[in-house]
């Protein structure tokens, strides 16, 4: 019973400073909405479509573009309004189809598409994809006009003789799949990636930043009161460890449920993300008893808690993707537990994985948090028995 009153009297110091709120709700859903609205992929991208011929071909390869998945098409009735929209952002991309197309392509000779885009967009990764639509109606009409001399048939009947035959021609199948060779089952939406970098990220330095109340306990001379009551150093400590790791899963159930209600993340497996959110809080409980433990002043420890909350979620992939990283870069990012507990979501969120699949990584997770907890203990019970 004393654990838990000690253990409750850590969050009630929490919520009672306004400035905590800011930092365990309103940051992280900046950051994640932030990181959304600039990296996320899950919307589909816009290509703005001035298309002056209106004749078959012509629609034929604004129909085939409408039909990406990763494509949604806006018509404009003027360039001057394409090329505004382009230029403000209201569209990644920009085609211009000729009000000659269809005629040019009928009689043999080639018709040019227009495409507008700012340097600093995703513009240049849509040209890929105008170019394959572009090709790929191309192939059929170089076809159909070599139908046409060969046979005297109309240019329109070698066409449709042209699109029979390309509709049962097998197809090259591209699989997409992860670095590891694994399939991509599922695709993660746009806010799902940087929810979960920022779950680790809050968990760990908001952990960090309550060593400050571990050491306020000593400091105040709390401890000592407590002591001198009858209640044993192992109950102070185990209290304390209990409220650190309670804000640890505050601070998770906040980002959890606030990305869910606010941005629709899916966060997978429920039992997979659980056991990944409770090993990680029990590794940041651990560090931050032990930081608590073995400073002074809150002038020492928190600047380092900073340091360390801040440069091990760079290091282990809360701030830049692991998949960037270069191989070796990889492999030194794994003294993190950040790096295993990204691994885990990418698993879950980006394969479809379950908590079988995850275990590895929260073993690893538990290893660091029996000796960060193993450590904290140590090191508090010295201190405040001392």
């Amino acid at each position: 019973m004393k654990v838990l009153t000690i253990a409750a009297t850590d969050l009630r110091r929490l919520v009672r400073v306004r400035a905590n709120i800011f930092f365990l709700f309103v940051l992280p859903m900046l950051i994640i909405l932030l990181l959304g609205a600039a990296f996320g992929g899950g919307n589909r991208a816009r290509i703005g479509m001035l298309d002056a011929d209106r004749d078959t071909l012509a629609q034929r390869l604004v129909a085939a573009l409408r039909a990406r998945q990763s494509t949604d098409v806006i018509r404009y009735t003027t360039r001057s309004a394409l090329e505004s929209a382009v230029a403000h952002g209201d569209v990644d991309a920009g085609v211009l189809i000729p009000s000659n197309y269809d005629a040019n392509l009928q009689q043999g000779a080639s018709a040019t598409i227009g495409y507008l885009g700012r340097p600093d967009s995703g513009a240049q990764q849509l040209r890929a994809t105008m170019q394959s639509v572009a090709a790929g109606q191309s192939r059929t009409i170089a076809t159909a006009q070599i139908i046409h001399r060969q046979t005297g048939a109309t240019f329109s009947s070698a066409l449709a003789r042209a699109q029979a035959v390309a509709a049962v021609v097998p197809l090259v199948q591209v699989h997409l799949t992860a670095p590891d060779g694994t399939a991509y089952v599922t695709t993660a939406g746009r806010f799902e990636s940087g929810a979960s970098t920022q779950l680790l990220l809050f968990i760990f330095l908001n952990s960090l930043a309550g060593a400050g109340y571990v050491l306020e306990t000593r400091r105040l001379g709390v401890a000592r009161r407590i002591l001198s009551t009858p209640t044993s150093a192992r109950t102070l400590v185990a209290g304390q460890l209990l409220g650190r790791f309670a804000v640890a899963i505050v601070q998770a159930l906040i980002i959890v449920l606030g990305s869910l209600v606010f941005f629709g993340v899916s966060w997978g497996n429920p039992l997979g993300t659980a056991a990944v959110i409770f090993a990680f809080s029990l590794v940041g409980t651990g560090a931050a008893v032990l930081l608590g433990s073995l400073f002074s002043s809150d002038e020492q420890v928190r600047p380092v808690a900073l340091l360390l909350g801040l440069g091990l979620a760079a290091l282990g992939g809360s701030m830049a993707p692991l998949e960037v990283f270069p191989s070796t870069a990889r492999k030194i990012a794994h003294i993190t537990p950040h790096a295993w507990a990204n691994d885990a979501f990418s698993k879950l969120l980006k394969h479809g994985g379950d908590l079988v699949t995850v275990l590895p990584q929260v073993a690893v997770l538990l290893g660091f948090a029996a000796v960060t907890i193993t450590a904290g203990v140590w090191a508090l019970r010295r201190t405040v028995t001392a």
